[in-house]
């Protein structure tokens, strides 16, 4: 008993320090900058980035608008979430979309082909619209090769691009945000932490999520490796098994490349056990965008990308 309770207090200690991390993150952008904004798709990270802005300002409000980047070809359980959680906290929420990008001729959709590219111009539109000089996000290293050379204060020239040769250095968790006029600079508070942290301190904290996250079942298609809902942009083509499959999903983006994977867990301690386990990060298991090529994301990141 005494060695499962001390398991528990080292998982708090590091949940703690990692915590502590991302608040000093938030407050220093506050301090630092003029027109922040958090990125909020209604997906776990960026859930968990938003409670631990709720822990940074208390007892004030979260001091910055939230902004989901709408493809459009969303679950209907996360929208719903994202409202509801928007309208519970009281703060603002900005919707860019990619419809509207598509119909101004912004950017152009190419037939059979997922939404997700087409986001960056969407995204960059609305920071230039709004004038927002920091944008937060929820990406963390451990998720795919090309976020793992991100620092946690990430400048953007004046087109929104990244060079990752042009990183700043961190030193003593002190932070560098000067940039000049039409820059911005892309934070990530949850730089550190794995989807494994992220689990382990929604159990902490009783965190609510999408009932997507957790095993229901669902009408799917198994496509390029990867289990596809049917919803009105992935129907089955012809000749394609529809299978009835217990999924919960890992990940939550366009529905037009996002998987679901195969799964029982209809709890939080059940993902937390299933999530242990797992020898596959979740874009790499569950995102068929960034199948393309080994450097799909980065290519993208380099052009605006969160």
């Amino acid at each position: 008993m005494t060695a499962t309770l001390g398991v528990q207090a080292d998982r708090r200690t590091g949940l703690t320090a990692l915590e502590d991390e991302s608040v000093h993150v938030l407050r220093e952008v506050v301090a630092t900058f003029e027109r922040p904004v958090l990125l909020f798709s209604g997906g776990k990270d960026s859930i968990v980035l938003l409670r631990l802005a709720e822990k940074a300002f208390w007892p004030g409000r979260v001091p910055f608008p939230v902004m989901h980047v709408d493809t459009g070809h969303n679950f209907p359980e996360v929208l719903e979430f994202r409202d509801r959680r928007v309208t519970d906290l009281g703060v603002a929420l900005v919707v860019a979309s990619v419809q509207e990008s598509i119909d101004a001729g912004r950017v152009r959709e190419l037939p059979g082909r997922p939404r997700n590219p087409l986001q960056t111009v969407t995204l960059l539109d609305a920071i230039g619209e709004h004038r927002f000089d920091a944008v937060l996000g929820g990406a963390r290293r451990d998720e795919e090769r090309s976020r793992a050379k991100e620092r946690v204060f990430s400048v953007r020239d004046e087109l929104g691009q990244w060079d990752p040769r042009n990183q700043r250095p961190e030193l003593w968790e002190l932070y560098n945000g000067r940039h000049r006029p039409g820059e911005h600079v892309r934070v990530f508070p949850l730089s550190n932490w794995t989807e494994l942290d992220i689990w382990r301190y929604v159990a902490a904290e009783r965190i609510e999520m999408p009932s997507i996250y957790f095993a229901h079942r669902r009408d799917v298609v198994e496509r390029d490796g990867m289990l596809l809902a049917l919803t009105p942009w992935t129907p089955a083509r012809p000749g394609e098994p529809v299978l009835h499959e217990s999924v919960r999903y890992r990940t939550v983006g366009d529905a037009t490349c996002t998987g679901a994977v195969r799964s029982t867990a209809s709890t939080v301690d059940e993902v937390v056990a299933e999530t242990a386990l797992s020898r596959l990060t979740e874009r790499g298991a569950t995102r068929a965008d960034d199948r393309a090529s080994d450097a799909a994301m980065e290519d993208r990141k380099r052009e605006g990308y969160f």
